[in-house]
């Protein structure tokens, strides 16, 4: 398994360096250039990790990389070697032809494409060791993911609650006639006051007719006076992501209308996480929002039946939240299970009224 390494971004910049997210649940190591073996023959697992040889010089630019002793408390790994040593320990490896399989995480489904470290390596495997079976790791780990420890539970609960107080700092500073980055500027600063140095995902907050687009990024209209503002955002906290959405009114106060498609939200909101239980098919969550929603605007005269439904909501109710916002794992043909986590986040798009969108996390 590979960390990954820093992607160029230009000149000679790199973008931030963040690690696979299937090695750090494996290994607990946030630093690029690393790599994770582990060897099985005769019954005896030999795990090694390999890491970057200390640079003196380029520690005065960059700092220090990860010592021998910091790799084996993260990891749990005793045996640790240098990179520059990985190549011929897997020639000897391999050349001895006592391995029959390959597992590699390989998150584009294949080594045929050889766009990440682990396909590459799995590519250059295919050729010069043809009596492998090469496998695909990668379904396995994200299986794995899917269950959450009573510890990420935890660290996921320190990011909704810090994305929460974030939400509630946005709210009381906002006022009509502000730009949407302004806002989103008072929920930088509540992330950043508690630690946390990345965002789960780009900040959405829009403001009037800008929330009806799903993943509307620009946050750069004015807030006008009257108009709700929509937020889906969250906080990442020692890699493990929040997610929140909320929707309220600029200056204080629903219109009439307004009020009405956000209590249908709500409810619905409501209802789902009354309904999100162990045993419960993950998909029964999305039919039961798609049959809440017809229903109600049925009622308020929106729609006249339920084929026109996706004219105002066309997303699934729910996703898995971890290490990945949205997270990996075969959950959405699964039943609800102790120990996932997973978003609650129905939402109604009206183009020609308002946008609302309001979510909750559950453990």
């Amino acid at each position: 398994m590979f960390a990954g390494e820093a992607a160029h971004q230009s000149a000679d910049e790199s973008y931030p360096f963040y690690p696979n997210r299937n090695f750090y649940y494996m290994t607990g190591i946030t630093e690029p250039n690393v790599i994770f073996v582990a060897a099985k023959f005769g019954g005896k697992v030999e795990e090694t990790l390999f890491i970057q040889r200390a640079d003196p010089w380029m520690a005065r630019w960059v700092g220090e990389t990860i010592t021998p002793n910091e790799a084996q408390e993260a990891s749990g790994v005793q045996n640790i070697e240098l990179l520059d040593k990985f190549d011929s320990y897997i020639r000897s490896e391999l050349d001895a032809r006592v391995y029959k399989h390959l597992y590699a995480d390989l998150e584009t489904k294949s080594w045929e494409f050889p766009s990440k470290p682990a396909n590459k390596f799995a590519a250059h495997a295919a050729v010069s060791y043809p009596y492998l079976s090469i496998h695909n790791l990668y379904p396995t780990i994200c299986k794995f993911r899917v269950i959450k420890s009573r510890e990420e539970i935890e660290l996921i609960r320190e990011a909704g609650k810090i994305t929460a107080d974030g939400i509630k700092y946005v709210m009381a500073n906002a006022k009509p006639g502000m730009k949407e980055y302004e806002l989103e500027a008072y929920f930088n600063f509540v992330l950043k006051s508690c630690g946390c140095t990345e965002f789960a995902f780009p900040t959405i907050l829009a403001g009037g007719f800008n929330g009806t687009v799903l993943h509307y990024s620009e946050n750069s209209g004015t807030v006008s006076d009257g108009s709700l503002v929509l937020l889906d955002l969250g906080a990442q906290y020692k890699y493990y992501n929040g997610d929140i959405s909320y929707t309220f009114p600029v200056n204080g106060h629903f219109t009439a209308r307004q009020k009405t498609i956000y209590d249908i939200v709500l409810r619905c909101n409501q209802e789902v996480s009354k309904m999100a239980k162990p045993g419960v098919a993950f998909q029964a969550l999305n039919a039961f929002t798609r049959e809440f929603y017809a229903e109600e605007l049925m009622k308020i005269g929106l729609i006249q039946s339920p084929d026109e439904l996706s004219k105002y909501y066309f997303h699934g109710v729910s996703h898995s939240l971890g290490l990945d916002t949205h997270d990996v794992g075969p959950y959405r043909d699964m039943d609800l299970a102790a120990g996932e986590v997973i978003t609650n986040e129905p939402g109604l798009y009206i183009p020609e009224e308002v946008s609302v969108f309001v979510s909750r996390m559950i453990c």
